[in-house]
């Protein structure tokens, strides 16, 4: 059996600042209401980046920190929901900016804010075929560029970013677990989705989110667990979806977990998708929380609806 491990982090992040209190100008709402329902304090916002210009810098970071060159590659995925084309694909964008070779499999997945894990998911397995063992899980949004500034119940929510994994493949490396679902059953969002025709807004219900993620996070992590035959307490970092700090406290209590082990940093970024999950991954990362050989148990939820975990370890460093 073969699997991958974590080689290298990275992310970029627009230079514009949105706080509450910038929020407060243009719709009704304050900085206490929105601290105290969802734990963000500010978010950030393109405006000269673009989301192919955050996924190159993410991308590059992360290959900076794995010590490896571009013809090393063989994968380059793009978890996204807000692609600068509809095609080509973020993935082939990067594939020219990085000088990746022209045999690296490269497109984009749809897995809304779970598409870091569906992302480190299928680089594992498309690394098995690959003649190279170094796969880029790249995820960008600018959820701004389709955020409605009318509705304070979602636009307090939402910010720009990118964040970036450079992943390892080994034949002496146990396969990753992971855990991988889906429910279409469109329950969350008004209607089947954002479709072509329509306004390209974001609508989300959040009583509904909110139970969806309690009831279907701890059972993910229950389920990656079993699949690696570990416990709670062998896992040294949990790394969420960081939309809602309600959201996480309660999971977080409902498992037991200390509080030192669950990263967040949705007060400094809002909800940025599928990008969440992997921006406080390299937070982690930088902080020197998680050294060779240790591991973080990763789990996302998000529209579709999807849910995903992955219990990822640190790859010995360059």
């Amino acid at each position: 059996m073969s699997g991958i491990r974590l080689k290298g982090t990275g992310s970029a992040l627009p230079r514009q600042v949105v706080t509450n209190r910038d929020l407060q100008r243009i719709v009704e709402t304050d900085d206490a209401w929105i601290v105290s329902r969802t734990g963000i304090r500010e978010r950030r916002k393109c405006r000269a980046e673009t989301q192919s210009s955050l996924a190159e810098a993410a991308a590059r970071a992360a290959m900076e920190m794995a010590g490896i060159g571009p013809e090393t590659v063989g994968v380059c995925l793009v978890p996204t929901i807000t692609a600068d084309y509809i095609t080509p694909s973020t993935a082939c964008v990067l594939q020219n900016r990085l000088d990746l070779p022209e045999d690296t499999v490269c497109f984009d997945l749809n897995a809304a804010c779970s598409g870091f894990v569906y992302g480190l998911h299928t680089a594992q397995a498309l690394l098995a075929a690959s003649p190279r063992k170094y796969g880029l899980v790249v995820c960008s949004e600018v959820l701004t560029r389709i955020t409605n500034y009318t509705d304070r119940g979602t636009c307090i929510l939402f910010g720009d970013g990118a964040a970036a994994a450079v992943v390892e493949y080994g034949e002496t490396y146990p396969p990753m677990p992971t855990v991988l679902g889906a429910r279409g059953t469109w329950d969350i969002l008004n209607g089947p989705g954002i479709n072509r025709g329509a306004e390209p807004v974001l609508y989300m219900e959040g009583t509904a989110v909110f139970r969806f993620a309690v009831e279907t996070v701890p059972r993910c992590m229950d389920q990656v667990l079993d699949r690696a035959g570990l416990a709670l307490e062998d896992v040294d970092e949990f790394v969420f979806h960081q939309a809602n700090r309600r959201i996480l406290e309660h999971i977080r209590k409902k498992c037991g977990i200390p509080p030192e082990k669950v990263w967040m940093n949705m007060d400094r970024y809002g909800n940025v998708s599928s990008a969440s999950t992997a921006l406080a991954l390299d937070e982690v990362v930088r902080a020197g929380r998680l050294g060779p050989g240790k591991r973080a148990l990763c789990v996302a939820f998000g529209g579709g609806l999807t849910w995903g975990g992955a219990l990822v370890e640190m790859g010995e460093r360059t």
